[in-house]
């Protein structure tokens, strides 16, 4: 096999298991990073632990992932969880999995994490080149040449793998480069959207109870005549709105209904694509405080505490069924006073309590900023991309991997297992063909 040169731009997970897998294969390759050091978002990922994947089988995790979630079946086909898993193990790192089938690592550190794929990236002579901040693909007909810097240098080369990210965090260097350098070329970048983020809310609540986490709910979103309910978990209030896993997961699914499909704006002047959400129009969530009892058992364990404590404060009552703030909150909306007696208590004042509990409503009118997405929904089309070897369909030699192809999926180790995954298979694919 010939030796190639092949640049790989972005030193992500994405980028670095690709120029693994490349090295892997007796090819010279080449790491360019914009930031001092590798992984930056990674070090972030799952508050710091560093969520890697799911264990769950094949179809469990492609439906976790948004409608083009089959685009992965080649790349999970050719390294998955289970491989990932042992790529870890066999160089010293254990793992662990937890609730729902989350995997960390031992350490419960991202640093451990990139550690090991540095240590990799060495093992196998990967050269690595920091502060390298890619300007454009050099290409000649519909084939790559090389690729240039802002520093004006460039760097010959007949394969480029394009892992760069998507524009959210851009703290991290995720500032969407890459994404330009492919439209550039050609490629139709799909309109960028905020993936796990929050959501907003009409109502002036969130602000009252921001900080508190509320375990064992569950939440319904309405669209009209759709319906999306969620399982029962965690929701955090936001200053703004509402956030934690059950908001995050379906977050994306929320943000389509809320777009207006005709307006699209620029990230960042950077001329990307990229829809806006707009002011809800019918949209609203329903959460359900005490899932686990039915609206008739709901009434009934009301009408005991009130007869068990006819002379107690129907505050006291309260705040032994939610946290003192959201009853104090929930009392207000039900136009109930804190001070009446149980015995005082109405059909009706107790009807309002017991359908705020099965149903509290707020009116969704928007996201937090894709700045806050946890990921970027959107990216290259993947209609120009061939899933069987990550390359272009359109440059010969260009091959795009992680976050900045038109995949995302909800939290547990997913889009994690999808950057690893098409990492790998780009950088294989680039060895190869």
């Amino acid at each position: 096999m010939q030796t190639k040169r092949i640049v790989v731009v972005g030193a992500g997970p994405s980028g670095m298991m690709a120029a693994i897998r490349a090295s892997q294969l007796n090819q010279e390759v080449i790491l360019c990073e914009k930031n001092s050091i590798p992984g930056r978002k990674l070090f972030l990922s799952g508050k710091g632990r560093c969520n890697l994947t799911n264990a769950c089988n094949p179809d469990l995790f492609l439906k976790r992932f948004s409608k083009n979630g089959e685009f992965l079946r080649n790349a999970f086909g050719k390294f998955f969880n289970q491989d990932l898993i042992n790529f870890f193990k066999a160089r010293g790192l254990e793992l662990k999995t937890e609730r729902q089938l989350r995997v960390f690592p031992v350490t419960d550190s991202s640093a451990s994490v990139i550690e090991v794929l540095k240590k990799e990236l060495i093992k196998n002579k990967v050269r690595i080149i920091y502060k390298a901040k890619a300007k454009g693909i050099l290409a000649e007909g519909n084939t790559v040449k090389g690729v240039s810097f802002e520093s004006a240098e460039s760097i010959s080369c007949s394969r480029v793998i394009l892992g760069t990210g998507g524009v959210s965090y851009s703290f991290t260097g995720s500032s969407g480069e890459g994404l330009m350098m492919a439209q550039k070329l050609g490629h139709k970048i799909v309109p960028l959207r905020p993936g796990l983020v929050s959501l907003r809310v009409k109502e002036k609540y969130p602000k009252i109870l921001e900080g508190l986490t509320l375990k064992n709910i569950r939440i319904k979103f309405y669209n009209g005549k759709k319906e999306i309910v969620s399982e029962v978990g965690e929701l955090v209030f936001t200053e703004t709105g509402i956030s934690g896993p059950l908001v995050l997961t379906l977050s994306g699914r929320i943000i389509d209904w809320l777009e207006d499909k005709k307006e699209v704006y620029p990230v960042r002047n950077l001329g990307l694509p990229h829809k806006h959400s707009g002011i809800s129009n019918g949209v609203y969530a329903e959460i359900d405080l005490k899932p686990g009892l039915s609206p008739e058992q709901l009434d009934g364990r009301l009408l005991r505490e009130f007869k068990i404590g006819p002379k107690k404060n129907i505050k006291n009552i309260m705040k032994s069924l939610l946290p003192l703030k959201l009853a104090d909150l929930i009392m207000g909306i039900a136009k109930v006073k804190p001070a009446q007696k149980a015995n005082q208590i109405t059909h009706d004042e107790r009807r309002r309590i017991s359908v705020l509990l099965k149903g509290w409503r707020l009116n969704i009118t928007g996201s937090g900023s894709i700045e806050e997405g946890m990921v970027t929904r959107g990216g290259v089309s993947l209609k120009e991309i061939n899933p069987a070897t990550m390359e272009s369909r359109l440059i010969h030699g260009l091959y795009f991997c992680g976050e900045m192809i038109d995949v995302d999926a909800d939290t547990g180790g997913f889009n994690l297992q999808a950057a690893f995954s098409t990492g790998y298979l780009a950088g294989e694919s680039a060895a190869l063909n």
